[in-house]
């Protein structure tokens, strides 16, 4: 895996493909991305699930220059806080899907 930085100027895109539901607590997206389909550069302002619909073996690459490899398994459910920009590179030979739940509001206990 070579490093990759953002580049300077990126207009950063959509957090999935589409909002599949939303209400004044949470925003539901839906996420797909063909083998060797890479998501936009995109950047989390708010905490967040992400639950693989599929197996998911991808690559991470955050605009300061870390890479990061995942693997997913369908119906895992992962805990992610705000961040820098990123983008996902579909990694695998198959489709890679997953459900993404921000949270507007976060309680502390």
């Amino acid at each position: 895996m070579s490093e990759v930085r953002m580049p300077e100027g990126t207009v950063l895109g959509a957090i999935g493909d589409e909002v599949i539901f939303e209400n004044e607590t949470i925003r539901v997206w839906r996420l797909s991305l063909p083998p060797g389909g890479i998501q936009p550069w995109h950047k989390h302002d708010m905490h967040y699930l992400i639950v693989p619909l599929t197996l998911g073996e991808n690559i991470m690459r955050f605009s300061d220059g870390r890479v990061r490899e995942t693997k997913e398994t369908p119906g895992e459910v992962m805990w992610r806080e705000p961040g820098i920009p990123h983008e996902l590179e579909n990694a695998s030979k198959g489709i890679y899907s997953n459900i993404l739940i921000e949270f507007k509001q976060v309680v502390k206990a």
